[in-house]
């Protein structure tokens, strides 16, 4: 993935989390950070990368699992760090090239501190509006890449954000957000 598209992908993982846990302390330590993102078992041999000042994306330690983990965004209101296998970086980078997601390639991200905000109808969104249902939720796993496995789920705009639901129904970034306890 090219560091433009690390940069978007950052940039759009922090507006699109959701708000996480009061004891998270904003990170001083991005490793642990980006670690508090996904179970240890993932988390601990996961590659952590982190934005430099000059926007650039910076390995801060090499991984061996096919994880990559993120630390908490310090642009954002809340803790949004994640973690995501290598199908969901494939589809994180079509949702920011605007392009189809790739068919075939299911994947989970991580995100056990929550985050701060997203639009739960609009994939692009950068801020809240009257018309693109602003929500919150806490610790959560998302799994994107297939249309197969959000049926049955609210595709509502404003979910109950305490059980599964569609986030972005009707494009082709669908995903379920699934909401878990630490």
């Amino acid at each position: 993935m090219t560091n433009s598209r690390w940069r978007m992908l950052l940039s759009v993982a922090a507006l699109s989390a959701l708000s996480g846990s009061a004891a998270f302390a904003q990170a001083t330590d991005p490793i642990a950070s980006a670690q508090s993102a996904a179970p240890a078992s993932i988390s601990s041999k996961a590659t952590i990368v982190e934005m430099d000042a000059k926007g650039m994306m910076q390995v801060l330690r090499k991984g061996s699992n096919g994880w990559t983990c993120m630390p908490d965004a310090a642009a954002t209101p809340g803790p949004d760090p994640m973690c995501f296998d290598a199908n969901a970086a494939k589809w994180a980078e079509a949702w920011i090239g605007h392009k189809p997601p790739p068919e075939g390639a299911v994947g989970v991200m991580y995100m056990l501190e929550g985050g701060t905000d997203a639009s739960n109808v609009d994939p692009y969104a950068t801020k809240p509006t009257a018309e693109n249902a602003w929500i919150k939720t806490g610790p959560h796993i998302m799994i994107v890449g297939s249309k197969e496995v959000l049926t049955g789920y609210p595709t509502g705009p404003t979910p109950d954000t305490s059980a599964p639901y569609v986030m972005w129904a009707g494009t082709p970034y669908a995903h379920l957000m699934v909401p878990i306890g630490k």
